[in-house]
């Protein structure tokens, strides 16, 4: 067997430089490489995942994603992490607050979600839980410092696809997802809850894009399309609100079917690493002190 490896290191010598270097850094299989897709099955990816516990933090009509430098200009938000987010923030301002509402002291990014409006009110969040999850069979890399990305469609008059956002009351509530509004049972640990999944593959490029979505990409049968090869953490953002059922329920962009969400990388880098490798590269459920 080694001898049979030795001719192989010497026929991609022959071939050039770059192939010996795959040799060398194990990224041919059984190597000792990263985990590709004949090495991980959809079985093994159910529950891989660390958790990010986020109390509200503040509103404001601001968004350093699509209106950066615009105070006021953008729809209301509520914000969770980082709690200097405002319409001026950037990677170096948001790392340099390092305030979080987060439990992991680490997670020093921002999220928002447009303003539940009740009866012509906005009502806070009770906060967030937001899951980071391993959707795809190749092997996950962190999110760069600094990626920006939005999902969802905050103009949507109709229901979106359920992948993307939807409403329901917890898991104790036991109401089937919905587009609209659900009216909750009064059991504990019901309330009304809005889900937004962003997508999971990036480009390996860009850390933005003119509209804030194509230089990400949702993986298909377990694997990164070829335009957006690498894979990255699937964030599932979860708002919880101190309310059950209202027919006078809306969001502040619009209605009932505009749940969207925005997401900004001010991570402490190490750390999110060390989640990434620990947590979702060798498929387990890292709890909230890990």
């Amino acid at each position: 067997m080694r001898a049979r490896r030795v001719i192989l290191v010497a026929s991609l010598a022959a071939a050039g430089g770059a192939a010996l270097a795959l040799v060398a850094s194990g990224a041919l299989a059984g190597d000792g490489g990263q985990k590709g897709p004949s090495q991980v099955s959809r079985a093994q990816l159910q529950g891989v995942n660390f958790i990010s516990n986020c109390r509200f933090s503040h509103r404001r009509p601001d968004d350093p994603i699509v209106f950066p430098g615009k105070p006021g200009l953008s729809h209301d938000h509520s914000f969770v992490g980082n709690t200097s987010t405002n319409a001026f923030s950037t990677l170096a301002t948001l790392r340099h607050a390092t305030t979080t509402t987060c439990l992991r002291s680490g997670d020093t990014a921002a999220y928002w979600v447009p303003t539940l409006v009740v009866d012509n009110q906005p009502v806070a969040p009770l906060g967030a839980t937001i899951y980071y999850r391993r959707r795809s069979y190749d092997h996950v890399q962190p999110f760069p410092a600094g990626l920006k990305m939005i999902a969802g469609d905050s103009m949507a008059t109709a229901p979106q696809s359920m992948r993307v956002t939807f409403w329901n009351c917890g898991v104790a509530a036991g109401v089937p997802p919905s587009s609209t509004v659900p009216t909750c049972p009064d059991v504990r640990g019901s309330g009304l809850r809005l889900h937004v999944g962003f997508p999971s593959c990036w480009d390996g490029r860009r850390l933005d894009s003119a509209d804030h979505k194509s230089h990400m990409a949702y993986p298909m049968r377990g694997s990164c399309p070829a335009t957006h090869p690498v894979a990255v953490p699937a964030i599932e953002l979860i708002y919880r609100y101190p309310v059950t059922s209202g027919s006078s329920i809306v969001l502040s962009s619009g209605g009932q079917y505009s749940g969207h969400a925005d997401f900004f990388n001010a991570w402490d880098q190490a750390t999110l690493t060390r989640l990434v490798d620990n947590c979702l590269n060798e498929l387990r459920h890292c709890a909230r002190g890990e």
